[in-house]
């Protein structure tokens, strides 16, 4: 095999990985309840509400852009699991917080579940996170949900 073959051997490999990280990893169960699954078109009207009382919005992935959201950084890692500690620091354990990621599936994504863990054993009690089962730009860009500008 020449260098050229190997080097597209190993790109697909790492595709693959990539793609198909949760169930190769096998993540386990979900930490949270279906009940803590926020409908997208819940959390876009609770954000279109101009006078309404708006929740927490972490993005924990690599990118955000809903409306109001605070952009914490990719949870899959100790530094991402520390800006997240550090900001569920300046809130009341029962605050209203919804994170999101929207990278890909929650079956394959590696931000979801140690942001959700870490929000349990915080204790926190009124923590939801924003059903994106496929990813931001299908769940939410896509159906015209509020953005950033």
């Amino acid at each position: 095999m020449n260098r050229k073959t190997i080097f597209i051997v190993l790109g697909l490999a790492a595709v693959l990985v990539f793609a198909f990280r949760g169930k190769i990893f096998n993540y386990g169960p979900d930490p949270w309840t279906e009940k803590q699954l926020m409908p997208p078109a819940a959390l876009a009207q609770i954000l279109n509400e101009p006078n309404g009382k708006k929740p927490i919005v972490l993005s924990i992935g690599f990118g955000g852009g809903i409306k109001g959201s605070k952009e914490i950084g990719a949870a899959d890692d100790k530094e991402g699991i520390e800006n997240l500690k550090k900001e569920l620091n300046n809130f009341p354990k029962d605050a209203n917080i919804v994170i999101y990621c929207g990278c890909c599936p929650f079956e394959n994504c590696p931000n979801v579940r140690p942001a959700f863990e870490l929000l349990n054993e915080m204790k926190f009690t009124n923590h939801s996170l924003l059903n994106l089962p496929q990813n931001l730009k299908a769940d939410w860009i896509d159906k015209g949900y509020p953005m950033e500008r």
